[in-house]
């Protein structure tokens, strides 16, 4: 293979469609864009939604539901998985930098420790909330919960 007969694969390079150019082209008159209508005419873009001029399914439905802004999003941990971590690195001090390299947690996230599970250990947790059980069983057995 040289310089001089490098080429395009077959097909690769085709004819520009020339639209418009009269009757010759083949392309006259309609310009391929069929009849009348909405998607012949020049600047048509359908909008989202739109079925044809029936009633649209957003427009059917009933609205329903609330979304409340003042919503606060907890990432949920439970006693059992911060006793499995503090047997497993022996801590007893275990707060939201801990969980964030355990991988447990993300750096944004809010953190709330539910009662899920068996707390043997005595602990030190500092997390944003506790559920009502998790602050009875970190109590139960010596340890402390504050809220950061």
């Amino acid at each position: 293979m040289k310089l001089h007969n490098l080429q395009p694969a077959a097909g690769a390079n085709g004819r520009e469609k020339r639209l418009g150019r009269g009757e010759g082209s083949g392309h006259g008159e309609q310009s391929g864009r069929g009849h009348k209508g909405a998607k012949s005419r020049s600047g048509y873009s359908r909008k989202k939604g739109f079925e044809g001029g029936q009633m649209p399914i957003q427009r059917r439905l009933p609205k329903f539901g609330f979304k409340n802004p003042t919503r606060v999003e907890y990432k949920a941990v439970n006693l059992s998985t911060i006793q499995a971590l503090s047997e497993k690195y022996n801590i007893t001090y275990i707060g939201v930098d801990t969980l964030l390299e355990a991988g447990l947690v993300s750096k944004n996230d809010n953190v709330k420790i539910l009662g899920n599970g068996e707390l043997k250990s005595k602990l030190e947790i500092v997390a944003n909330a506790f559920s009502k059980t998790a602050i009875a069983k970190i109590d139960a057995v010596g340890g402390k919960a504050s809220i950061m």
